[in-house]
């Protein structure tokens, strides 16, 4: 009785600060429907309702069983909204290779990872494929750039298509959920041209202009910026180079291309602050209309339509719903930067989409927000000043770029396994550019494009962003840049939140807990153990792991697999490196499992040359095999039903369908 007397005082000392704590209890549900191994059936539905629907009276309690039972509610809600979207997000997705014909409506265009123009078709036909079974989505790579067609057009072309795949390793990042919530069927790629068998109908108009937005852009700028300023207004970035591109990441400026809080802050910020200074000079306005509201306002519909001509990506619409947060508080006489606010906008966006619990943006997005505004609002209570006025303006920045670097550096490590070591000399010398001359430029572009001055603008646009990509390559220039980061356990990423969260929303001595959390989350991450061993889901690619790194038994085909393999394992090495570490099956170090050798065959001619083997043998082929002498094989049929492999130290074998369940997106 002691102890729930204790949890009851805590927890009432903790009222009128327990509001943050709502998209906390709301992840935790949503990550528990994800972690299942099957989806629920609709008795656990039901008892989950029922359970709800008893544990709702005892929210009217004087004491902390209220504050205990709103927790298991909001508990019960994430997991629910989670189900609920799950369900309503279903759409056919090819079950099979396909290559054939492909028509479709062209609806967005983007660039991959590796940099390769990518299109994205809906209202997909197929040939041989049933209407009913056709996906609703294909995203195809293009092998070749060139002059692009319009959004809405009808393109066909002959692509090879597959299922979208599972992770690369058991536990690592799963394509077929994020597909499976974009409603994308099926990926591939084609090598023939494309042909537009119809022109844009009906619909998609903001698509279009969006498309011919960025055009307009592109031909206005320099080819260097030109893609650059696309991405920032019109959320285009498949004009962006490759060499600008990998000097933004390693530099840790590539955030400035994704539209997201910073943009929309910023834009809406200029915004609100002209405007409002501008009505000041008129006193029979600034006397008889709240001048504040009313620019509030303004910068709400601007945020809209950057919303809308922007794509209305995943990233901008959270974005915008921060901001709208932001500006319905001080529409209503609130405080506008509190955690309160942080709190409704994570809230509004898990109702949404809650999905983006598990993307990386969301974690550093709010990540970002929480530590910026718990960090300032703690420096106002106590009202410490940072020196004179112009020193003052200097070390915000500084300040808020370390706070933002610290606070999202542990995420962006787990989900892209590097780090930068000079992110932050970029970003104080990026950052304030971006507020302080690109974004008023862009907004001065587009109001003088009307009367045929965007030049005006446009000049001053160019110089921000030459300023920031030169930026982004001197200090990619630097030596070592970057380092690698073992990927860490499931748990760690997790525990790491909640003991961030615990220091920066508890109040009280208490709140100093958190950071024996974020200890033991860190410890767990030191000692995280690679796979001995990882076999790729089409047995085209296997990766031992040795002393000088991981051992890849092909130096260029799979590259993706590859480069993921090798970014887990925390090292920088190219998939040509580390395929010099493959030793051949007969050399005398060739057991890297203890005890077993490991050979991968790989195309007709290997495969036929091997008829037998021995019991130790562990064989990893992507063509049957008939051999004779009792050795393990791992071949397609098997493959198919496993996905990758992992065999860890202690020899034991996880696949990929073992870590995945079967959940709607896992299913073959």
């Amino acid at each position: 009785m002691q102890i729930l007397l204790r949890i009851d005082q805590a927890l009432q000392a903790q009222r009128g600060h327990l509001m943050p704590w709502t998209p906390v209890c709301l992840g935790i549900g949503i990550g528990c429907f994800f972690l299942l191994r099957s989806d629920p059936g609709v008795v656990s539905w039901c008892l989950l309702a029922l359970f709800s629907g008893l544990m709702l009276p005892l929210t009217r309690s004087a004491d902390a069983r209220a504050l205990l039972v709103w927790a298991i509610l909001l508990v019960a809600l994430g997991f629910a909204v989670a189900g609920l979207r799950s369900f309503l997000v279903q759409a056919p997705a090819l079950t099979f290779r396909y290559y054939g014909p492909v028509e479709g409506r062209l609806i967005a265009i983007d660039r991959s990872s590796s940099g390769a123009i990518r299109i994205t078709l809906d209202q997909v036909r197929l040939t041989r494929v049933a209407p009913q079974d056709r996906p609703a989505r294909v995203r195809l790579s293009l092998a070749q750039e060139g002059e692009l067609p319009q959004i809405g057009e009808r393109l066909a072309t002959t692509a090879h298509l597959m299922p979208p795949q599972g992770p690369s390793e058991p536990g690592g990042f799963d394509f077929r959920r994020y597909a499976w919530f974009m409603k994308i069927g099926a990926n591939g790629y084609t090598r023939s041209p494309l042909v537009v068998t119809a022109p844009p109908q009906s619909g998609l108009y903001l698509q279009r202009f969006r498309y011919r937005l960025s055009q307009a852009v592109q031909q206005r700028v320099k080819p260097e910026t030109g893609g650059f300023a696309a991405a920032i207004i019109a959320g285009d970035r498949s004009g962006v180079g490759p060499q600008e591109l990998q000097n933004l990441r390693t530099s840790n400026l590539a955030h400035l291309l994704a539209i997201s809080g910073l943009h929309m802050g910023l834009l809406t910020g200029f915004v609100f602050t002209v405007l409002r200074f501008s009505l000041c000079v008129f006193p029979a306005i600034a006397l008889r209309w709240n001048i504040k509201k009313i620019s509030a306002g303004a910068a709400l519909v601007v945020g809209l339509i950057y919303l809308g001509i922007s794509g209305g990506s995943v990233s901008t619409e959270r974005a915008f719903i921060m901001v709208l947060v932001l500006l319905v508080a001080v529409l209503l006489d609130r405080r506008a930067l509190s955690l309160r606010a942080v709190a409704v906008a994570a809230t509004l966006v898990l109702l949404r989409r809650p999905e983006t619990l598990l993307s990386p943006g969301f974690q550093m997005s709010f990540a970002a927000t929480t530590a910026l505004v718990a960090v300032f609002g703690w420096f106002r209570t106590r009202q410490v000043l940072l020196g004179q006025a112009w020193l003052r303006s200097v070390l915000t920045v500084v300040l808020s770029s370390a706070v933002a670097g610290a606070a999202t550096a542990p995420f962006g490590a787990a989900h892209f396994h590097v780090v930068s070591h000079y992110g932050l000399i970029a970003n104080v010398l990026a950052v304030p550019i971006m507020g302080l001359v690109v974004v008023p430029a862009a907004v001065l572009s587009i109001c003088l494009a009307p009367l045929g001055g965007e030049q005006i603008g446009i000049f001053f646009l160019q110089s921000g962003l030459e300023w920031i990509l030169a930026v982004a390559a001197w200090v990619s220039s630097f030596p070592k840049p970057q380092s690698g980061v073992v990927m860490p356990g499931i748990w760690v990423l997790p525990l790491f939140t909640l003991g961030a969260l615990f220091v920066l929303l508890w109040h009280g001595r208490m709140r100093w807990g958190g950071f024996f959390l974020i200890g033991l989350s860190l410890l767990n991450w030191v000692q995280a153990e690679r796979p001995l061993v990882l076999i790729s889901a089409n047995g085209g690619l296997v990766g031992v792991l040795t002393p000088q790194g991981r051992a890849l038994s092909r130096g260029k085909s799979q590259g993706y697999t590859a480069t993921r393999w090798l970014a887990a394992d925390g090292t920088l090495l190219s998939q040509s490196k580390a395929a010099q570490l493959w030793r051949p099956p007969d050399h005398a170090g060739a057991d890297w499992v203890p005890g077993r050798r490991v050979i991968h065959i790989t195309g007709k001619r290997h495969s036929d040359a091997l008829t037998e083997c021995h019991t130790t043998d562990l064989i990893v082929s992507n063509l049957p095999l008939d051999l004779e002498g009792g050795c393990e094989v791992l071949g397609p049929k098997h493959l198919r039903r496993s996905g990758s492999i992992r065999i860890d130290h202690d020899g034991s074998l996880v696949t990929a369908a073992d870590v995945a369940g079967n959940r709607p997106w896992s299913r073959p």
